[in-house]
């Protein structure tokens, strides 16, 4: 079967299966995903500048691919919180007059995220739903990329920051024992603030339109 017909062939089992509720009060469902994450990135303003970047001078953060796992506490058959974990990696890169430049390097993120979500649809049946709630992005071990480096960068920080996430998506039934598809969606409003340094002294800092998308798909498990 080509990986394009498989999404078609769940909703064909979905629909098939017997009614069973997906969800119920007091539940908790265990998904295990593969993530696209997905930020933007681009500098939003530049807050000190003593290396003399020049004009047009911009920025994009790199994908990647990385297993996260979430749990999801049900307070009714369709109101649900949800929490996921993960940690995934970028480097931040010149664009504009700053292409092919090193800026950051594998900077690790940690997105601790808690989403209020909504469940549409019957019991037994396909269960779209919408979301949103506060998120918490925790940097870790960032360093300056090679041009910063060549610059005489020597370290590199990246402020944790509060966000809003946005989210929705779909659980889908493939049997009544409680096993499902999870295809999630979430939008993230984050603005990190950058700085980097030459030993003690603050040589570089601005803000950033991080705005990740993170894009999931996995196996869900209800408890």
């Amino acid at each position: 079967m080509k990986t394009q017909y498989l999404p078609v062939a769940a909703l064909a089992l979905a629909a098939a299966w017997p009614g069973q509720a997906i969800a119920q009060s007091g539940e908790v469902h265990f998904k295990v995903m593969a993530t696209l994450v997905a930020p933007d990135g681009k500098t939003r303003d530049v807050k000190l500048d003593t290396l003399g970047l020049p004009a047009g001078s911009q920025t994009k953060a790199n994908d990647n691919v990385i297993p996260t796992i979430a749990v999801e506490y049900f307070f009714t058959d369709a109101v649900s919180v949800e929490t996921i974990a993960g940690v995934t990696q970028h480097d931040v890169d010149g664009r504009g007059a700053l292409a092919d430049t090193g800026l950051v390097s594998d900077a690790k993120i940690i997105p601790a995220t808690l989403t209020l979500k909504y469940h549409f649809g019957k019991a037994g049946g396909i269960r779209p739903y919408i979301g949103a709630g506060p998120s918490y992005f925790i940097f870790i071990d960032e360093k300056p990329g090679a041009t910063a480096r060549a610059l005489g960068a020597t370290s590199q920080k990246v402020n944790d920051t509060f966000g809003v996430a946005l989210q929705a998506g779909v659980d889908i039934p493939l049997n009544p024992k409680g096993i499902f598809v999870s295809l999630d969606a979430k939008r993230y409003i984050m603005r990190p603030l950058a700085s980097w340094s030459a030993g003690n002294v603050e040589v570089l800092r601005t803000r950033h339109t991080l705005d990740p998308w993170v894009i999931s798909a996995g196996m869900g498990f209800r408890f």
